[in-house]
């Protein structure tokens, strides 16, 4: 097997990392070779990379697991964690859209709060590369520009290069993000390549991006960056969000509305 370290097949080979790492807790660096049929070079150069964003600890010959590591949860197990707070981040994100808006829908968990939210705007129109978003809309609701692309079912989202035809064709007011991490020194992050990949499209086809996010994310990073905080117009979260992060995120030019 021809190795690569092109950033396009590292960052999908660290996720598989991880994911054999949840399932196993602790792994030797032979084990990873044996798995993934790369080299035991670019084993440690990989788990050197995830230790150093807090996804593993290297140990002596290999890694173990951290157990609160950001690796990717089912979507519907998302959707119940600090779900008091995402209703009132969504509830204060819908105080920002013009009824005859044209917006960006991401498809993370608080995003799909503010969705159901939007039923009753007929005159409005989404762009989405959520399924849970078009699912919300497919009786009645605004009208609806869905991405395309190769659907990954762990997000319930469309993602990757295919979704570039559509977004590269149009311009929004408002993009209303989701992120599985965020710091202000490793900005947004998530677990995997061609979402990133979507998001950061989607952000240049925004007026203003905005960030919908509970306070549990901050302080934490998973390891593909989608952008920077520098690049958010506003972040929407709860009154927890750490006073450190509130303070850097506005000296970054960052609006904070706190619910």
């Amino acid at each position: 097997m021809t190795e690569s370290n092109t950033k396009d097949l590292a960052e999908p080979r660290r996720l598989k990392m991880l994911n054999l790492l949840k399932e196993h807790r602790i792994l030797r660096v032979e084990d990873f070779v044996r798995v993934l049929g790369v080299s035991a070079a670019t084993v440690r150069r990989d788990l050197t990379f995830l230790d150093s964003v807090s996804e593993l600890h290297r140990i002596h010959g290999g890694a173990k697991i951290i157990e609160n590591s950001q690796i990717e949860p089912l979507f519907d197990d998302k959707t119940n964690i600090a779900a008091r707070e995402k209703r009132a981040i969504a509830a204060a994100a819908l105080k920002l859209i013009h009824p005859q808006g044209v917006i960006y829908l991401d498809g993370g968990s608080t995003v799909l709060e503010l969705a159901r939210l939007l039923i009753p705007y007929h005159h409005l129109t989404v762009v989405t590369n959520s399924l849970r978003v078009v699912e919300v809309f497919k009786g009645s609701g605004p009208k609806m520009i869905i991405t395309g692309g190769e659907c990954r079912l762990l997000s319930q989202t469309f993602v990757g290069p295919l979704t570039r035809g559509v977004l590269d064709q149009i311009h929004v007011d408002l993009a209303f993000m989701g992120t599985i991490g965020v710091s202000i020194a490793h900005g947004l992050t998530t677990t995997d390549a061609a979402e990133a990949f979507t998001k950061e499209q989607a952000l240049r086809t925004a007026t203003k991006a905005i960030l919908l996010t509970d306070s549990t994310k901050f302080n934490r990073t998973s390891y593909v960056k989608f952008a920077a905080v520098n690049q958010l117009s506003i972040t929407i979260s709860d009154k927890n969000m750490p006073s450190a992060e509130q303070e850097a995120f506005q000296r970054e030019g960052c609006e904070l509305i706190l619910t």
